[in-house]
């Protein structure tokens, strides 16, 4: 991820200085022209590239219910969901750089394209240097203190713009701006990433991604209005202030150390059932019980907090634990699945990390034998109701 910001970066500071110069010398049809000559290339290169697909077993989601099941995750993830508001709240207080600059530039610093060009190539150059140092900050400090120091770095860039007149100071402001805009991007770029499972990570990013535009693009039109309205000077300051505040919102949204995972799904061999079932039989209980101590019961219900959560957010519905009332010793966990192809996802969906803490269960098990898992389909008590059955079962008139 750091890579690619920084090749991202590398273009952003030589683009928009050529775009400036092509700007003022040959006018904006050519600039745009070369623009949309320039697209050719990535094109060509996504043609090209050979993308391998990982094949599963089961068949492919409906796309409403995996753009359902990527929500309820990330709902249920406090890591993405932290690192998701973030960064939406980032995006909206930073944007303000970007989206009054032309404004700095024309009405502060009574410049043109080419200055333009020049302070957005500083900051650019800002973001390549932060690029490159990037491994060396995660080593002095916490993912979560950086990413705060980067939102204070951008409050600095806003603050400076708002007061200078002077171009040499707006571009080391830029450059200020660019580096701590790189830091938070990549750190929650990569944030969510690890937290994710890779059944699930795209899912995980494009939301991640929308809200994050989101945030850019309401805050674009909040500090271009507050600028219209009142001043220049008091967006880019009422900016500095929210960047502020986001970075203080790293005490109660904190973004997670990178630390690498096995997120990939663990093996699932389904289990062998009587009833010839369709994909879409359903609803499908399943119970799974556990003969647990007394002094074993602190311990069993805290690994069971955590089962309820890995399993909700993979799939399961309406998860329960009861306690026997007549052996207190017997707990027994359920949860439903709308039908039998979404049990077998829910199964597939759990990773090693997930599954760890049924072997944590298991150690507090006395049983003879494993806990097992008892599956069952729900069935109405109610007549099948047929056409013919409804046309004869008519009383006469």
């Amino acid at each position: 991820v750091t890579l690619m910001s920084v090749g991202y970066n590398i273009v952003r500071s030589v683009g928009p200085a050529l775009g400036g110069v092509i700007l003022a010398v040959f006018g904006p049809l050519a600039a745009f022209a070369l623009a949309a000559v320039s697209d050719l290339a990535p094109i060509s290169a996504i043609w090209r590239t050979k993308w391998e697909v990982r094949s599963s077993p089961l068949p492919r989601e409906r796309m409403t219910t995996a753009i359902h099941d990527g929500v309820r995750f990330t709902a249920m993830s406090l890591e993405i969901r932290a690192a998701t508001a973030r960064a939406a709240l980032f995006g909206l207080a930073s944007i303000s750089i970007l989206a009054l600059l032309p404004l700095v530039v024309r009405d502060q610093l009574k410049s043109g394209p080419i200055v333009y060009g020049i302070l957005l190539a500083g900051f650019g150059m800002g973001a390549f240097i932060a690029g490159m140092g990037n491994g060396f900050l995660r080593k002095v400090t916490s993912q979560n203190r950086l990413v705060a120091f980067a939102s204070v770095a951008c409050a600095v860039c806003c603050l400076s713009l708002a007061l200078t007149s002077s171009v040499p100071v707006a571009a080391i402001s830029l450059a200020l701006g660019g580096a701590g805009w790189l830091i938070t991007w990549t750190g929650i770029d990569v944030s969510v990433q690890l937290a994710s499972p890779r059944w699930v990570v795209g899912r995980t990013l494009s939301i991640y991604y929308a809200l994050s535009a989101g945030g850019m693009a309401a805050g674009s039109w909040i500090w271009g209005s507050v600028a219209q309205n009142y001043s220049l000077t008091s967006a880019l300051e009422g900016a500095a202030g929210a960047l502020l505040l986001v970075a203080a919102a790293g005490i109660v949204l904190p973004v997670r150390p990178w630390e690498e995972t096995d997120q990939e799904s663990s093996v699932f061999h389904p289990p062998d059932v009587a009833l010839d079932l369709k994909p879409r039989s359903g609803p499908i209980v399943a119970k799974v019980e556990y003969l647990i101590s007394e002094e074993n019961i602190e311990a069993f219900l805290g690994y069971m907090r955590t089962r309820r959560h890995v399993q909700s957010r993979a799939g399961a519905r309406n998860w329960t634990l009861q306690r026997n009332l007549q052996t207190p010793s017997l707990w027994t966990e359920t949860f439903r699945t709308p039908t039998w192809m979404d049990f077998l996802r829910l199964n597939h969906r759990l990773t090693a990390a997930d599954k760890e803490v049924g072997q944590h269960l298991l150690s507090l098990h006395e049983g003879e034998v494993p806990p097992q898992t008892v599956l069952s389909i729900e069935r109405t008590t109610e007549a099948i109701r047929t056409r013919t059955s409804t046309i004869f079962s008519r009383p006469p008139r």
